[in-house]
């Protein structure tokens, strides 16, 4: 079997493939695509074999797909292109004769109201109506995006957000790549629709979490949703990630990014890193350094 995994040099992409080459599948089995081949020099001398794959350039996907049998559809970053490339790719995919999708999208993709989630509600209804045989994986909101912010949380002793007291069930990046290694080449995943989540925990327990690992108080500071996008604005994120980011805390204060389906656990066959845990390996990575 041939496996294509797009956006391979992204932190989603790169784990998916560490998943599979741990589970003991041929590296000459796996296709490492991306618009930039340079950074996936690594993966090539392994055995992988690179292609590049530029999803705004629907002419470079006939040939990073080719002779595929399945593919895991990592969904872009670019908030405003979103859903073109994922049309680009699912054609280019159908065209190749791929046999299997497996597409990363949000959770609750199909009633959420964040700007986030228009784009993979209308990858998803494309998908469906493609006639590709597909599995679906609404990914919760990674850990990734608070543990990262570990240095700054640290030095300012506080967490920022636009969350009010909703919860969120979010998930680490290597659970959900684990999650999608495991669907992708086991026919009874096909044309579900999964929602996966961690434990869930309001932004004020978070802190009081990071308090708890960290050994210092760090407290929840709520900020108006604008106050919140100039805040990340100020802090170097792009004006368009700033401004969905924060839009994202608003829908997780309606409860856009909160789940109780235990899906991971299942797909996982085992339970899913929390929060604690988490934040407690990036703090033993920080201190490394």
């Amino acid at each position: 079997m041939s496996i294509v995994i797009t956006g391979a040099s992204g932190h989603l992409g790169r784990l998916i493939i560490d998943q599979f080459l741990a589970s003991g599948t041929p590296p000459e089995q796996i296709v490492a695509t991306g618009r930039e081949t340079g950074k996936l020099a690594d993966l090539a001398g392994n055995g992988v074999t690179v292609r590049r794959g530029d999803f705004a350039d629907p002419g470079t996907l006939d040939d990073a797909f080719a002779g595929a049998d399945a593919m895991v559809l990592v969904s872009t970053t670019t908030v405003g292109e979103r859903f073109d490339n994922a049309r680009n790719a699912i054609d280019a995919a159908r065209r190749a004769g791929v046999s299997r999708i497996v597409y990363t999208s949000i959770l609750n993709a199909s009633t959420a109201q964040m700007t986030l989630a228009d784009a993979h509600h209308r990858t998803e209804e494309y998908l469906r109506d493609s006639g590709s045989p597909f599995v679906i994986l609404r990914n919760g909101w990674y850990l990734e995006n608070y543990t990262d912010q570990l240095p700054m949380i640290t030095e300012y002793q506080a967490l920022l957000g636009s969350a009010q007291d909703g919860r969120v069930s979010a998930a680490g990046r290597r659970d959900l790549a684990a999650a999608a290694a495991a669907v992708l080449t086991q026919d009874e995943h096909l044309g579900a629709t999964y929602e996966l989540g961690g434990t869930p925990f309001t932004l004020t327990e978070l802190a009081a979490t990071f308090s708890d690992v960290l050994g210092t108080h760090i407290a929840y500071r709520d900020m108006p949703v604008a106050d919140y996008t100039a805040t990340l604005t100020g802090a170097g994120l792009p004006p368009e990630m700033a401004a969905a980011v924060a839009d994202a805390d608003a829908g997780l204060a309606r409860g856009e990014l909160f789940t109780d389906s235990d899906d991971l656990v299942k797909l996982l066959g085992r339970p899913a890193i929390t929060a604690r845990e988490a934040i407690r390996n990036a703090a033993t990575v920080g201190e490394s350094r």
